[in-house]
């Protein structure tokens, strides 16, 4: 046996450096990257990750050097990378390319995040049934250019002259795709209205607000509350509880007739957890009891006055406490079935963040979002709905924009769960300039978490808010939609989120969410009632 050019035998560690290097090349996939038939010189890899089968991030290494992206898997397979790629007029979006096998000939990144596109679009078409269907005539003739137009860079001898081709086509398949989603939403959305079913519009609710404009404002444009039950607020020092916020929004829904959403009750967020809590961080027994205890606790105080509970939140994404899959899957049903019991007429909503999973490339001690949703109708646990929470426009995984048609897909994978969906959180910012006031301070720039259309501004958030309101409600299976921020305040989570300026002024985002709540809901009285007891009353 004759060793391979450049690798010595004598010693086991250049045997092991050897070996590891052979399958590292096997699990290997590069692409060739162009900009201006030229090998890209800056390629941004902040938020990109690869994806496996049913699109699920595997772990892999990544680097970019000379034009060309590496991405060393640490599992053999097929796999596509996903990252942020300029589509044109279109905007700037996180994109995936198809799944594809290793080779040793680099790919063209250009080329394949068209077919990554082109699939799609190929996809939902046909999902959708807009082969034949009335009006989509000029959908379909678009996408025959497009198609012709992708073949072409297929044919073109030069990768360069190649990607070019695929970089006109990437940008009218977006532009195409969104315009297919919206066609699609509206169909979907004359079906809802024809059928007289109300929609639900909320917002959540800032703890310490109190203003008469504030509540003036939520008085004017929802059908609902959102009440926040962070852990860490409720219970600052072990058994002593501090209620006064939560019973104050109680009892305000109660005298406007406002349906409440609350919680979540258990969430792992280190924002939610108080610092106490950690004492247990290695005690998984103590940590359930103490989780039990609190939940039991707040449910029994508020059970007259919910319609909806937040039971547990993004656990599946924020593993602060190294739990293991089944640890995490049995805070689940302990948590919806203490929860059920206790307040059997309210829906129980387990609640999803970060839905297309990025986080589990990084970390596996976390679970994809929809292997988590799976597990929970497959294993029984007692629940009503998902929540799921949707943001946009901040560098951090999970918050990078992505496409309508993107969304609307995303949001069609929770039609075989055979549950409802309620939009927990949504928001996208309104300004780019830095917000010292938003959940990170104003430390991340917003520029660099993508681009929908053109760079954020108050019009384009609420076209933003309102295109999404349409693609959510479309589906007949979407309950409510509540927005994350009411206004602007010291500690708003998206930048520039909030539907009004900190001084109450309305934004346009506003407006726009208010007119259409009234335009699909015009023929439909208000949403259920709140009761009217009062916090801890029997």
């Amino acid at each position: 046996m004759v060793p391979a050019r450049g690798l010595e035998w004598p010693g086991r560690q250049n045997c092991y450096w050897a070996a590891h290097a052979r399958v590292a090349i096997v699990n290997m996939l590069r692409f060739d990257v162009y900009r201006n038939h030229e090998p890209a010189s800056d390629i941004d890899l902040s938020g990109a990750y690869v994806f496996g089968q049913d699109t699920i991030p595997v772990r892999a290494d990544l680097a970019a050097a000379a034009g060309q992206v590496s991405c060393i898997k640490r599992s053999p397979g097929a796999c596509g990378l996903a990252l942020q790629w300029e589509a044109g007029e279109a905007g700037r979006f996180l994109l995936p390319t198809t799944r594809l096998p290793e080779r040793s000939k680099p790919y063209n990144l250009n080329v394949e995040l068209a077919r990554g596109q082109i699939g799609q679009i190929l996809l939902k078409r046909e999902d959708w049934g807009l082969f034949d269907f009335p009006g989509a005539k000029p959908f379909n003739d678009d996408f025959d250019k497009i198609r012709r137009q992708f073949v072409e860079a297929l044919q073109a001898p030069d990768p360069a002259e190649a990607a070019a081709i695929a970089a006109l086509a990437l940008a009218a398949a977006v532009t195409l795709g969104e315009k297919m989603t919206l066609f699609h939403a509206e169909i979907l959305l004359k079906r809802r209205k024809a059928t007289s079913r109300p929609s639900a519009f909320g917002c959540m609710v800032d703890l310490f607000a109190s203003s008469e404009e504030y509540t003036g404002r939520l008085r004017d444009a929802f059908d609902f509350i959102r009440v926040p039950m962070p852990w860490k607020h409720t219970e600052p020092k072990e058994h002593q509880y501090q209620y006064s916020q939560a019973d104050m929004w109680m009892n305000w829904a109660a005298r406007n007739r406002k349906a409440i959403h609350a919680g979540p009750l258990l969430s792992f967020e280190p924002a939610h957890l108080p610092e106490w809590l950690y004492i247990w961080e290695h005690d998984y027994d103590a940590l359930r009891d103490l989780a039990y205890e609190h939940i039991q606790r707040m449910v029994q105080r508020y059970e007259k006055h919910v319609k909806v509970w937040n039971v547990v939140s993004g656990i599946h994404a924020h593993n602060g406490f190294n739990l293991n899959f089944d640890q995490l899957m049995e805070l689940t049903r302990m948590s919806c079935l203490l929860v059920k019991k206790q307040a059997p007429n309210s829906d129980v909503v387990i609640d999803l963040t970060m839905p297309w999973g990025e986080y589990y490339a990084r970390n596996q001690r976390t679970i994809p979002p929809l292997l988590y949703a799976d597990m929970a109708v497959q294993s029984g646990i007692k629940f009503d709905s998902f929540g799921l929470q949707l943001y946009m426009g901040v560098p951090v995984d999970g918050f990078y924009v992505r496409d309508l048609m993107q969304v609307s897909s995303m949001l069609d994978e929770f039609v075989g769960f055979g549950k409802g969906l309620h939009i927990t959180a949504c928001g996208v910012p309104s300004n780019m300039a830095p917000d010292a006031w938003d959940a990170w301070a104003g430390q991340q720039p917003i520029a660099k978490g993508g681009q929908w259309h053109q760079p954020w501004n108050p019009r384009l958030q609420a076209e933003w808010a309102q295109a999404f309101c349409r693609v959510a409600l479309s589906k007949p299976f979407v309950e409510s939609v509540c927005w994350r921020d009411l206004a602007d305040y010291e500690g708003h989570f998206i930048p520039h989120g909030g539907l009004c300026r900190n001084n109450m002024e309305p934004k346009l985002a506003y407006k726009e969410f208010r007119a259409f709540r009234s335009m699909l809901n015009e023929s439909h009285t208000s949403v259920d009632a709140a009761p009217k007891h009062r916090p801890g009353e029997t």
